[in-house]
Parts: C-alpha cells; sequence; structure tokens
C-alpha cells in the first residue's frame, strides 16, 4: 500500500465494496482524489471563516462607518446568492465535460471578490465602501454557486458511497479549528477594536486560501466516461420548467425538498440565541468571542463524527438533528422566560453560550447529512440537476423562512425561535418518510 493509499485509509472507514463496482480508472483513483478533495474543501471552509457574512463583514461595516441599514442585506445576499442561479446555471455546465473546471472558476471567482473586498477594506470609508463590498459579495456568492453545482457531481463520480460523507465531515471539522483560532484571536485583539487595516488583511489571507483551492482542485482526475449528452442537455431557457417537472414527477426529490426546508430550524436560529443574550443582558462584545469558538468548536467536534453517520443514514442523521434542536431551542426560550432571569454573569453566559454551542453541533450534522443524501440519492447529471434545482428552492424558501421570523422577531425574539422549533418537530415525522440511500 502506497503513502497515499496509507493515508487515505487512515482518515476514512473505507466502503471496500462499493469502491469495487467503480470503473477501473475511477478505482484506482480513489484515495488520491478523496485526499484532494479534503484539503480543496476544507481550504475552502476556511476562507469562509475570514468573509464571514454573520461576523467580519459586519465588523467591517462599523468600523468603515457603513450605514447601519446596509448590514442587514450581508447574510440574505451570501445565502440566497449562492442558490438562487444554480437551476439557471446548471443546463451551462452541463454542457462541459470536465466539471471540475467549473468548481475551480468559481473558486477563482470567489478570490477575486474577496480581493476586491480586502482592497476596499484597506482604502475606502463609509457608504461607497458599502455598496462596492456588497457588490463583491454578491459575486462572492456567484462564485461559490458555480462550486456548489459541480462539487457534488465530481465527488459523485470520484467517490463511492459510504465514504462521501466522511470527506465534507472531515472539512468541516478544519474550518472548526479556524473558527476557535479567528474566535480566540478576536478576544485578544478586543473584538470591535479591530482596524480597517487589520480586517483588510484578514480578508486577503481569505482570497489566497481560495487560489489554493482552486490550484488543489485542478489535480483532481475525473473519470474518463463524458458525463454530458449534448442530445440530452437541457436549454438555458428551460431552467424554470425543468424545475417545474422535477418538483411535479419526482416524489423523492419533493420530499427530500420539503424536508429541507423544515431543518432549517438549526440554520436560522443561531443569530437569535446571540440576540437574545444581549436582550439578557449578557455582554455583547465578551460573548461575541464566545459565540465564534462554540461555532468553531462544534465544527470541529461534530465534522468527523456526522460525517461517518452520514455515511451510516444521512436520512436518520438528520431527523435527530432537528429534533435535538428543536429541544434546544424549547429549553433555552423556558429558562429565559423565568421571572427575574438574567442573562448576567458566568450561569447567563453559560446558558447562551451552551445553546449556541448544540445548535450550531446539531446544524453541523444537519448540513453533512443533507449534502451526503442529495449526492447518494441520484447519478450522473440527474444529481447536478437535483443540486441546483433544490438549492434554487431553497434560496426562495430561506428568503420567505427567513422574513417570517424577522416579523415574529419584532413581538419578541420567542415567538421567532418557538416557530423555528415547530418547523423543526415537523421535520423529525417528515425526514422518517425519506427513502433510504446510504451505504455505510
Amino acid at each position: 500500500m502506497g503513502k497515499i493509499e496509507g493515508l487515505y485509509s487512515a482518515l476514512m472507514k473505507r466502503n471496500e465494496e462499493a469502491e469495487e463496482e467503480l470503473p477501473g480508472d475511477v478505482r484506482r483513483n480513489v484515495a488520491p482524489n478523496g485526499l484532494r478533495q479534503v484539503l480543496a474543501l476544507a481550504l475552502q471552509s476556511s476562507g469562509d471563516q475570514t468573509v464571514n457574512a454573520s461576523t467580519v463583514l459586519p465588523w467591517l461595516f462599523a468600523v468603515l462607518g457603513v450605514p447601519t441599514a446596509l448590514t442587514g442585506v450581508l447574510v440574505p445576499i451570501r445565502e440566497s446568492g449562492s442558490m438562487l442561479p444554480q437551476a439557471f446555471l446548471t443546463p451551462l455546465v452541463l454542457r462541459i465535460r470536465r466539471r471540475k473546471w467549473v468548481f475551480v472558476a468559481g473558486a477563482l471567482v470567489q478570490a477575486s471578490a474577496v480581493a476586491a473586498m480586502a482592497l476596499t477594506a484597506a482604502l475606502g470609508e463609509g457608504l461607497a465602501a458599502g455598496i462596492v463590498i456588497v457588490a463583491a459579495l454578491a459575486v462572492f456568492s456567484l462564485g461559490r454557486c458555480l462550486c456548489s453545482i459541480s462539487s457534488k457531481d465530481v465527488q459523485g463520480r470520484t467517490v463511492p458511497k459510504g465514504e462521501r460523507g466522511q470527506i465534507n465531515g472531515i472539512a468541516t471539522a478544519t474550518a472548526g479549528l479556524v473558527a476557535i483560532t479567528l474566535g480566540v484571536a478576536i478576544r485578544v485583539l478586543g473584538g470591535g477594536d479591530l482596524s480597517a487595516a487589520q480586517l483588510a488583511w484578514l480578508l486577503a489571507g481569505g482570497a489566497a486560501l481560495w487560489v489554493c483551492v482552486a490550484l488543489v482542485y485542478t489535480s483532481i482526475r475525473e473519470p474518463a466516461d463524458d458525463p454530458a449528452q449534448a442530445d440530452e442537455t437541457p436549454r438555458e431557457t428551460a431552467w424554470l420548467r425543468q424545475m417545474v417537472q422535477l418538483f411535479r414527477d419526482d416524489r423523492a426529490f419533493r420530499w427530500f425538498v420539503t424536508v429541507r426546508s423544515l431543518l432549517l430550524v438549526s440554520a436560522l436560529s443561531p443569530p437569535f440565541i446571540v440576540t437574545l443574550s444581549i436582550q439578557s443582558g449578557s455582554d455583547s462584545l465578551a460573548g461575541l468571542g464566545g459565540f465564534i469558538i462554540a461555532s468553531g468548536l462544534a465544527a470541529l467536534l461534530g465534522g468527523r463524527l456526522f460525517g461517518r453517520l452520514a455515511d451510516r443514514s444521512s436520512r436518520r442523521l438528520m431527523s435527530v438533528g432537528a429534533g435535538v434542536a428543536s429541544g434546544v431551542i424549547v429549553l433555552t426560550v423556558v429558562i429565559a422566560a423565568v421571572p427575574g432571569f438574567t442573562g448576567e454573569g458566568w450561569p447567563g453566559a453559560l446558558l447562551f453560550i451552551g445553546s449556541y454551542f448544540l445548535l450550531t453541533l446539531m446544524h453541523t450534522g444537519v448540513r453533512v447529512a443533507r449534502k451526503t443524501y442529495i449526492v447518494d440519492m441520484a447519478e450522473g447529471d440527474l444529481r447536478t440537476q437535483y443540486t441546483a434545482v433544490s438549492n434554487t428552492a431553497m434560496g426562495v424558501i430561506l428568503l420567505v423562512a427567513g422574513g417570517i421570523t424577522s416579523l415574529l422577531a419584532l413581538a419578541h425574539v420567542f415567538w421567532a425561535l418557538l416557530f423555528l422549533a415547530a418547523l423543526g418537530v415537523v421535520g423529525v415525522f417528515a425526514g422518517v418518510r425519506l427513502p433510504e440511500v446510504s451505504r455505510g
């Protein structure tokens, strides 16, 4: 056994039966391709920490004197912007024989966008700087969109079932280490006292990471067969009809998107926990670093564990993650609603940071399971179409769910959290009805 095979076998619990069913050229390259994807996804996840739309960019806006109203568009553009165009772009991607080059292009687009943010952070200020950074974030999201469409297809063609979840899990754990390091640095450097120049260097480091992602991905060896069939590739103008047809005719896919919508409990609730912490009297600046560290620790611990669990049953992991997240939310709301409760001191800090940690831990599991499930449930171009159409649908659903929870939060954060918990409970029962596609 060579060094590459040995390292891959040490990191992964291999599925020998699934590997034997692969074509010869794919089977020979499983280990090197798997390691390259682990490294590329780990670098990408680490880069995400340097341009986080919930933490780093809002701090940068505050330092540059950008109007507060513009801060509110960061997360919607970052999340929905990477999902909404996918169904439209998929027909273009399907015409490209080697899908890895789509991912490389997406990584370079993200590198360029983050470099533009770094330059703006160093030289700009006020509203003009905010507008430039928001525009760069929109371009960044488009690059992430290309990576999202292509990465699952490349992984499905080069790595067998039973090992894909572990690749996602290891990359997530690596990103957790980066988040912990960043959180500690924020606590040491003073958080809100970070200068624009320091944040510019942080963003420049993120741009360099995405260049490295592109370089690593170029070395992946895709199989010699052509995944795209020109006579079957849908026209660019047919993307809406394709979406409608998939939802109408493919029951398994329709149910997957439904369940995924109900799993937003773990994705949308953590920011409300932070808000509740501040409203309860916790020190927002001291707590900020603690929340970032908690998020990183959750990714570090959950990435490897949930990667293997996702390979065993990604369906079950999604349901369990949603159920636990809902339980954590209800418990937190009940304690915070006790008359006389205050977030001041260590008891309050432990409650909120502990709840945030558990929610982000469950979100790590749900995200790894969801990515693994959609890769395992289809083959070839159908997998690419599933990924694109489901993400486009989720881009719309995310905006709607975000709007509902924002309106509920105007009354009280409790109502927004309880609404998300109710969604999660429904998601538990809906997830049980998904067909089993794992093979771990």
